[in-house]
């Protein structure tokens, strides 16, 4: 069974959401050090042909108007990600799953989501700190919900 991995991030513009972080983290938390945030949402897709898969990268995945699908992670100062914890319902994942399962007209695909957090930093002297990034972790997981991935 082959799994494909996909990597979607907002555009510039579009990405509120990691702007917000950058400001929570900056103000709230304190941590000068980080720069800049990207936040990318990541899949784990399997049970599905490589021709559905195509026809549901822009539409169930992406947007194309307000995302953009990346092969690989970009290059990052320290980063990690966030997945739901085994039992708690997922319903982005369930969306893709259920949105692939109508395209197809056939099996209901698995599909796995999490989301990645990239880290910057300008900092020439120590960067990010191990301790900056635990106490980002404990800002974004709760862990009756959520798990670093």
């Amino acid at each position: 069974m082959k799994i494909y991995r996909i990597y979607v991030e907002k555009r510039d513009g579009f990405d509120l959401e990691a702007r917000k972080l950058l400001h929570e983290i900056n103000e709230l938390l304190g941590i000068s050090a980080v720069r800049d945030v990207r936040i990318i949402n990541r899949y784990y897709v399997s049970d599905i042909s490589e021709e559905v898969l195509g026809k549901a990268k822009n539409g169930v995945f992406a947007e194309p108007q307000v995302d953009v699908i990346l092969d690989e992670l970009p290059d990052f100062d320290a980063a990690f990600a966030v997945e739901y914890v085994p039992g708690q319902f997922d319903q982005r994942a369930d969306s893709c799953e259920q949105c692939i399962q109508f395209i197809s007209g056939g099996e209901r695909p698995k599909v796995k989501a999490a989301k990645v957090y990239l880290l910057y930093s300008d900092s020439p002297v120590g960067g990010i700190l191990p301790a900056d990034i635990a106490g980002i972790k404990k800002h974004l997981i709760n862990p009756v919900e959520s798990r670093e991935a």
